[in-house]
């Protein structure tokens, strides 16, 4: 079984979410289980004077009328597509007048770069992830290749829409641009092109492939699921749990290998003080996210009186790219309590999570996430809205389960502020016993590894 894993970000070279992280973990996880995997990713212009080296060997390729050279280049399993408009932007999908107008394009270069591999290296099966390679299931099954596919979903709000004019731009058949196919109120959708013609497809938990078929959910695409749901499986994420390891992190002050709650303190008082907050006898409660209204931003800044009459501080990193920014300066600058970083920090957030008493995670929809169960590896507790994969993570019930924490039901100021409420009211006692508890669980993809195997299996196995 030769694996092919497909992803437009892959940690630490490009990241603007959880891609990128399951993006290096995933694969590393099942390489370990013994299986033959590479994984490949776009050479973004960024990248080029750090990884372009000598190509491992070159493909002319053609997307329609674009002829085009790719050039591979290889760093251990992990290979690197350089090719023209693919590579040639500052970012990875947009800039702050929107996303990149030849999305389409470069991402159809992406496919059939990745497809030109997949032959090279005599794989039996991609692995897809999400819009930018939804091109490649259905190419795959339109040329009758025999290499199979499946494709994951990590966020069904980002769709890959373009104008019906793509389909000849790309060459695609006029014919597969109808309901049933590749057409999504009169636009050309690449995420119904791998959910179509994937041989199977998964979410990044089950809570989410169940919401998914629902029209809260759903984003439109509820009733095309409901038809393709006898190949669309839930299977939960993991981290990778000797990257996001408190024993060995370099990043974070002090480290610790079990809970130590003087060794929490020191580094409490250490990110404290790099965030310019005071009073480490307060609890520090820390979020981490793109500002957007999935992760609970617009619930966050509408309970912001609440949450910071509360004796707490809260400390949030963000991006300022959004309409939130002018919503956190206007609560930063009245309350000592409260301060936000602008910009995502790897690093940094590795001492957030290190040092904070609680991490919050009020999300209006979480396909997984991640960052519950990495706050729950470095002693933090997590508090969370009950959607998607944070139901399937974070459990608050007698006796402890592993991702014991604090969970609210409904998207409402009241019901986020209840959750802080039934936090802070957990005793001392009580919160060093779930930290214990959750530093002892097993967050890797060890398990989901597995599984992955058997559907790669199952796959392959039929005609």
């Amino acid at each position: 079984m030769n694996i092919l894993f497909a992803s437009a970000e892959v940690r630490p070279y490009a990241k603007t979410g959880g891609l990128a992280d399951v993006g290096a973990s995933l694969p590393s996880a099942l390489q370990h289980a013994g299986v033959a995997i590479s994984t490949v990713m776009p050479l973004y212009g960024f990248m080029h004077e750090t990884f372009k080296t000598t190509p491992e060997f070159t493909r002319s390729l053609r997307v329609a009328w674009f002829a085009f050279e790719a050039r591979f280049y290889r760093h251990g399993a992990l290979y690197m597509v350089e090719a023209p408009l693919l590579g040639e932007t500052e970012a990875l999908y947009g800039n702050e007048h929107g996303d990149y107008p030849n999305n389409d394009l470069r991402f159809a270069i992406f496919a059939e770069a990745v497809i030109a591999l997949a032959e090279h290296l005599g794989s039996d099966l991609i692995h897809c992830n999400d819009w930018h390679t939804g091109l490649i299931p259905f190419w795959l099954k339109v040329r009758a290749l025999s290499i199979r596919s499946v494709f994951t979903i990590h966020s069904l709000a980002y769709q890959g829409l373009f104008e019906a004019s793509s389909l000849y731009r790309l060459g695609i058949d006029p014919n597969y641009f109808h309901h049933e196919a590749l057409e999504f109120y009169g636009r050309l959708s690449f995420m119904k092109a791998g959910l179509g013609f994937a041989d199977a497809i998964t979410t990044v938990s089950p809570s989410y492939a169940q919401e998914i078929l629902t029209p809260q959910f759903g984003c439109g695409l509820e009733g095309f699921l409901i038809r393709h749901s006898a190949k669309l499986h839930g299977i939960l994420n993991g981290i990778e749990t000797d990257f996001f390891d408190p024993a060995t992190d370099p990043a974070i002050a002090l480290r610790y290998r079990t809970h130590d709650p003087l060794t929490r303190r020191h580094n409490k008082e250490a990110i404290l003080q790099e965030a310019r907050l005071h009073d480490a006898d307060r609890p520090l409660i820390a979020m981490i996210g793109r500002p957007v209204a999935q992760k609970g931003f617009d619930l966050l800044l509408s309970s912001m009186e609440g949450l910071l009459s509360r004796p707490i501080n809260l400390l949030v990193m963000t991006g300022c790219e959004s309409e939130y920014c002018a919503g956190l300066a206007y609560w930063s600058e009245r309350h000592d309590n409260f301060t936000f970083c602008v910009g995502y920090d790897e690093e940094k957030s590795h001492r957030i999570y290190a040092g904070c008493d609680f991490l919050l995670m009020p999300s209006r929809f979480e396909p997984c996430g991640l960052n519950q169960m990495i706050a729950m590896r470095y002693g933090a507790i997590p508090i969370v809205h009950a959607v998607g994969g944070l139901r399937d993570t974070v459990h608050e019930e007698t006796p402890l389960r592993c991702g014991a924490g604090v969970r609210f039901n409904a998207p409402t100021s009241d019901a986020l502020v209840g959750g802080v409420d039934r936090a802070l009211a957990l005793s001392q006692t009580q919160r060093d016993e779930i930290i214990s508890f959750n530093m002892s669980c097993d967050f890797s993809f060890k398990k989901s590894a597995q599984t992955y195997i058997n559907l790669y299996r199952n796959v392959l196995s039929k005609e």
